[in-house]
């Protein structure tokens, strides 16, 4: 599985969604998802990497709480990944963002 392959499984929940943000010239309202390549993970072995993994933040945004939205996304994360969740609400946006982290 690589980065590419996590942005086509999102894309298939129908929520809009970006590598990173969207254009300016392309302001989405909520729902919507970013994710990013946060750190590596990489399993080093004799001096090399012997296996690459990279650490991706999957964020997605909604106006209101919305249950329905997370179980969506989070039914899309559980075929091929394990991941962690947080939730923060953004004062200055008036808007959430649930925090998924996954190794790709």
């Amino acid at each position: 599985m690589r980065v590419k392959d996590l942005g086509n499984i999102l894309e298939n929940t129908g929520i809009p969604t970006a590598y990173r943000n969207f254009p300016e010239d392309q302001p989405q309202l909520p729902p919507y998802i970013c994710y990013r390549v946060m750190r590596d993970n990489n399993f080093v072995a004799d001096g090399t990497v012997f296996h690459k993994a990279d650490i991706v933040q999957v964020e997605l945004y909604t106006k209101h709480k919305d249950l329905e939205t997370e179980e969506k996304v989070e039914q899309a994360l559980s075929f091929d990944f394990v991941w962690s969740k947080e939730e923060e609400y953004i004062d200055s946006e008036k808007i959430y963002q649930i925090i998924y982290e996954i190794e790709v």
